[in-house]
């Protein structure tokens, strides 16, 4: 059984399209954090054309949701940073994600697994994008801009209303 996640976001709607056999783990966390709520009204925060785009750990104002304990990163599952698949955002630390994700918007060959080494452990992905990629283009394309400590941020909001696991 494959578990898919509708993200309806202020622009359009984006489906995911979960890999429970390769990164059982990761899911697992994703699944919860949507069942939980958490990511209804968060923003995607950090937005750069031709690399990716991440949300899931903001609301708007940049104001930081609290998350839950760090998970393993399974990104040597065999899956690759590649464009139109969703992956674990972390810290330079391998095991540090936690809610926050990102779609690469093009082939990251550099995120992929290589070695368990703090170099190349790489970006677990745990899914891929299977309706929307046209909204996942369209935030892409948006204004970005410096806002605080952060830098890519999309000038005008970019919003996760809801985040829903479908039958």
């Amino acid at each position: 059984m494959t578990t898919k996640v509708k993200l309806s976001t202020s622009m359009g709607d984006i489906v995911l399209e979960l890999d429970e056999a390769k990164a059982p783990k990761t899911v697992a966390n994703f699944v919860q954090y949507v069942q939980d709520g958490h990511y209804n009204g968060t923003v995607f925060h950090r937005v750069i054309d031709g690399f990716m785009i991440q949300g899931g750990g903001f609301e708007s104002g940049l104001k930081q949701k609290p998350t839950r304990e760090n998970i393993e990163n399974e990104a040597g599952n065999g899956l690759k940073n590649d464009a139109y698949t969703v992956a674990m955002a972390r810290t330079p630390e391998p095991h540090s994600a936690s809610a926050q994700f990102f779609i690469n918007v093009s082939d990251n060959d550099f995120l992929n697994y290589k070695s368990p080494t703090p170099q190349g452990w790489g970006y677990a992905v745990f899914g891929k994008v299977v309706e929307g990629k046209d909204v996942v283009d369209q935030i892409k394309g948006v204004k970005t801009g410096n806002k605080g400590f952060h830098q890519d941020v999309p000038r005008d909001d970019v919003t996760i209303v809801t985040a829903e696991v479908l039958e």
